[in-house]
C-alpha cells in the first residue's frame, strides 16, 4: 500500500496566469510532483526488502533516494498552497496576517529586506533547488534557506512556510533560462493567508527540537 499520495491542486491549471501558465502547472504537478511521490513509495518498498533479506549493500543510495523524493513531495505540497491567483503584495495587519508581518519585520528588519534576501537566495541557488522562508524553533525567528536539490543547506528542525521552486521544470517552458524573472514574478501570487497559517502552526509547536530534557 502506498504511504504517500499526490495531493490535488487547490485550483485549476490556469489559476496562476499570467505568472505561471497552465501547461507548466499541469506538467509540474501531474508529472514531476507525481514522480517524487512514486519515488518515495518505491524507495520505502526497497528498504523493506533490504530489511527482510538483511542485504544492506545499497543502504546509502536508498537513504539518499528517500530523502530526495520525500523532501520533493513535501516541498511541492507546500508550494501549491503557497500560491493563489488572488495573492501578491505583502502581508498586512488589515488582511489578518499582522502576526506574520511583524515576525518578518523583526527577523529581517523590513519586508523589503526579507523580499530581497529570499529573491536572491532563490535565484542564486546553484543548479536545482529552492528558496525557503522557514520558522527556526530554537530561536523562534524566521530565516531564509537555500535548499539544494531537495535537501541541503538546511538548519535541522526548521519548518518551511514559504517555498519558491527554482528548478528549471518550474519555469523553463515560459521563462526560458531567466530564473530571476520567474522569481520576481512569483511575488505576485504568494498566498499570505496560507503562509500565515503555516507560521502560526509552526510557532504553536514551540521548541520541537527538545534540546533540553
Amino acid at each position: 500500500m502506498a504511504v504517500y499520495t499526490l495531493p490535488e491542486l487547490p485550483y485549476d491549471y490556469a489559476a496562476l496566469e499570467p505568472v505561471i501558465n497552465p501547461q507548466i502547472v499541469e506538467l509540474h504537478h501531474d508529472k514531476h510532483h507525481a514522480a517524487y511521490v512514486k519515488g518515495a513509495n518505491d524507495t520505502l518498498e526497497q528498504l523493506a526488502e533490504a530489511r527482510d533479506k538483511e542485504q544492506w549493500g545499497s543502504i546509502n543510495g536508498l537513504e539518499k533516494n528517500l530523502a530526495f523524493h520525500l523532501s520533493g513531495h513535501i516541498l511541492h505540497s507546500i508550494y501549491w498552497h503557497n500560491m493563489t491567483g488572488d495573492g501578491g503584495g505583502e502581508p498586512l495587519e488589515k488582511d489578518g496576517v499582522g502576526e506574520l508581518a511583524d515576525a518578518i519585520a523583526e527577523s529581517f528588519g523590513s519586508f523589503a529586506g526579507f523580499k530581497a534576501q529570499l529573491t536572491k537566495a532563490s535565484a542564486t541557488t546553484q543548479g536545482s533547488g529552492w528558496g525557503v522562508l522557514a520558522y527556526e524553533p530554537l530561536s523562534g525567528r524566521l530565516i531564509v534557506e537555500q535548499v539544494y536539490d531537495h535537501q541541503g543547506n538546511v538548519g535541522q528542525g526548521s519548518t518551511p512556510i514559504l517555498v519558491f521552486d527554482a528548478w528549471e521544470h518550474a519555469f523553463y517552458l515560459q521563462y526560458k533560462n531567466q530564473k530571476v524573472d520567474f522569481i520576481d514574478a512569483m511575488w505576485a501570487v504568494v498566498n499570505w493567508q496560507d503562509v500565515a497559517r503555516r507560521y502560526a502552526a509552526a510557532k504553536e509547536r514551540g521548541d520541537s527540537l527538545l534540546l533540553t530534557p
